[in-house]
């Protein structure tokens, strides 16, 4: 089974879809990686949710802002893919996906991302390049990469 994805803005979500994001983001950004942060920010409403379901299950996710809403470029951010789906390299499928979504509704190719340091090379094949400096974000390394 393939996954397949689907571009919605918050008002469009389903309690139930919204549960399974916010389910997702907390089983990976809070309790794999262990950190303890503000998930749930205020700021979904204003992005577009890309969502990646497989067999009726969200996998895969990111959210997008538009230019000035996050930073001063369109940005990708809260990128995750369930850890037992990440052998597939949905991860791959996902970025290209938001990609695309940018393109479509922001008309533009220009992309901004605060990345975790450790998916430097991942975000490379996908044409970003880092900018600046490592910084903590959450006791987490990152670094800004711009596409």
């Amino acid at each position: 089974m393939d996954i397949t994805f689907e571009v919605k803005r918050f008002d469009e979500l389903s309690t139930v879809e919204l549960y399974k994001i916010l389910r997702l983001r907390a089983e990976v950004f809070v309790v794999e990686q262990d950190c303890v942060y503000q998930d749930i920010d205020n700021k979904d409403q204003k992005a577009l949710h890309v969502i990646g379901y497989k067999n009726n299950e969200v996998v895969a996710y990111t959210r997008l802002f538009d230019a000035g809403l996050y930073f001063e470029d369109p940005s990708i951010g809260r990128v995750v893919v369930s850890q037992k789906e990440r052998k597939y390299g949905y991860g791959h499928d996902l970025i290209k996906e938001s990609i695309k979504a940018v393109k479509i509704h922001y008309n533009t190719q220009k992309i901004k991302i605060s990345a975790q340091t450790y998916l430097k090379k991942f975000y490379e094949t996908h044409g970003f390049k880092q900018i600046g400096e490592e910084y903590l974000e959450d006791g987490i390394p990152h670094i800004t990469m711009i596409k």
